[in-house]
């Protein structure tokens, strides 16, 4: 982590599912004592307050696809497995595993001293429940079980999954993200899931107010360190200035609401900032079903005639990392890439090459990430000598969601967040039956690639065709990809303990409060 005088220092030197939905979410009914729904008690004052930017969707981690509710429910929810501040796979509910010699099965060994938040005892029944549901109804994360033939419990403690082939990044496919928690199954067929959930986290649910806050209380019983603070306070703030107004009153104890434009300006003050690479990354897609974005040549000339910088510049104010590729440059799995610099005359001949004289770009952008309109701005400044008329649509992140589902559009920008294992970079997004594939690419080469990046267990061949695959997918211009953004955090000086990670996880379960 870098705190306020590396960071600036950084940006002085020159240098993100990606969904967040709004609304939603009903007021939990208290019973007018300060005890929760679930007879909790209510956390004292001296809560740690958060201000993030938006308002969950819902609260069912197998459900929502909402940062919001995931900046949440890292706090509630626990995996079998789960990443470390490197990013490495750790134990989690799973206190160890080993893999059968084919490596087709994969024995999990439970912690015995874990209970959800309403006193029931965890088991291996619950891994069970929580991986068939996942899978039997298809909810969100069902494309992470692809490979998995059964999930089975031989007793109580322990886990077997088995594979139909060999997986190498099973324990990021089930750690990696937290709509892989195990779940109670009374709390999903009660429905209480959606506004009140019940985990095994650091964290227990207390109540929730549409439109303006969800408390949790600190879990005493929890597996790990039990937390130092008695609870923790979410409250919306979607306008970032006003939420670093609320930081530096003493209103709140942190925030990622915060406007880059203040990045320089709250150096200077008294509260902790930090700026941290992340492994999130920003791109552009232009639509391969519509003309003449079928054409690789027409694709490879708008990521000629783009400015990057300028895009940089206006969106992140220098706090990102301008990137070629999906995996950022601190990875293990980052693959150097710099093909496309801002080349008019070369922008130029390819679309000459595409026959392409001038037209309209459909462009789907939305009101709840302002980076979308504004690089739609800069596009059509870029765009224009070429004859090239950028309309800009801007709708309801909701509406946008369905638009892009349906293929209504002819270019759109937007972000994944939080990927770990290069499988989850490129697969879903660039095969030809990946289930986010939205801008209609198909390569069989890439496709082969991919299909093999999934079962290669040594690390090294592993590595080439995953960079012989990013390389071949940015060479045909699939996605465009613009920058790699930083995670930008701010809180109280009295707040410790606390870990920026740049999987954007949000961590509250060791931070200490004081004065």
């Amino acid at each position: 982590m870098r705190t306020t005088r590396t960071a600036i220092a950084a940006m002085a030197a020159g240098v993100l599912a990606l969904s967040a939905c709004s609304g939603g979410g009903d007021a939990v009914d208290l019973d007018g004592d300060g005890s929760t729904a679930d007879g909790q008690v209510e956390p004292s004052s001296d809560a740690l307050v958060a201000a993030i930017a938006g308002e969950p969707d819902q609260l069912d981690p197998h459900v929502t696809s909402a940062y919001f509710s995931f900046q949440v429910l890292e706090n509630v929810f626990d995996t079998l497995v789960e990443p470390d501040d490197s990013l490495e796979m750790q134990p989690a509910l799973a206190e160890s595993w080993e893999i059968s010699d084919d490596q087709l099965t994969w024995t999990f060994d439970l912690r015995d001293d874990v209970t959800f938040h309403d006193g029931s005892a965890f088991t291996a029944d619950d891994v069970v429940y929580s991986y068939t549901r996942i899978i039997d109804e298809e909810l969100t994360p069902s494309w992470r079980f692809a490979a998995i033939e059964s999930v089975t419990a031989p007793d109580d403690s322990t886990v077997e999954i088995t594979v139909a082939q060999p997986t190498p990044n099973l324990l990021a496919l089930i750690g990696g993200y937290k709509g892989m928690a195990i779940v109670s199954e009374d709390n999903v067929t009660s429905g209480d899931i959606v506004s009140a959930p019940v985990g095994t986290g650091p964290f227990s649910f207390a109540d929730y107010v549409s439109g303006d806050h969800i408390t949790l209380t600190a879990n005493p019983d929890y597996w790990g360190d039990a937390p130092s603070v008695p609870g923790v306070e979410f409250r919306f703030i979607s306008e970032g200035s006003t939420a670093i107004t609320a930081l530096e009153n003493g209103e709140i104890d942190w925030t990622d609401s915060v406007p880059v434009q203040q990045v320089e300006a709250l150096s200077g003050g008294d509260s902790e900032l930090a700026i941290e690479p992340s492994t999130d990354y920003w791109y552009l897609a232009l639509n391969q079903n519509n003309a003449p974005w079928d054409d690789v040549r027409a694709r490879q000339a708008v990521a000629y005639a783009i400015d990057r910088e300028a895009i940089l510049q206006a969106t992140t104010y220098g706090t990102g990392v301008l990137n070629q590729l999906a995996i950022p440059e601190q990875s293990a799995w980052f693959t150097e890439y710099d093909e496309y610099s801002y080349d008019p005359e070369r922008a130029q001949e390819l679309f000459d090459e595409a026959g392409f004289t001038g037209g309209t770009i459909d462009f789907l952008a939305t009101s709840e990430y302002s980076e979308t309109e504004l690089t739609a701005q800069i596009l059509a400044d870029n765009l224009e000598p070429y004859g090239i008329d950028v309309e800009i649509r801007t709708v309801d992140f909701a509406t946008w969601l369905a638009e892009q589902g349906e293929g209504n559009f002819d270019m759109f920008m937007l972000s994944w967040l939080g990927n770990l294992d290069p499988d989850d970079f490129y697969y879903a997004q660039h095969h030809s039956e990946g289930g986010f594939n939205f801008q209609g690419y198909s390569n069989p080469d890439v496709d082969a690639l991919l299909e093999a990046g999934r079962t290669e267990t040594d690390a090294d061949a592993r590595r080439d065709l995953y960079a012989e695959a990013a390389t071949m997918i940015a060479d045909d211009a699939s996605y465009i990809y613009l920058y790699n953004p930083a995670v930008i955090q701010a809180w109280s000086p009295e707040l410790s303990g606390y870990t920026v990670r740049s999987d954007g996880a949000i961590r509250f379960r060791s931070v200490e409060l004081t004065g």
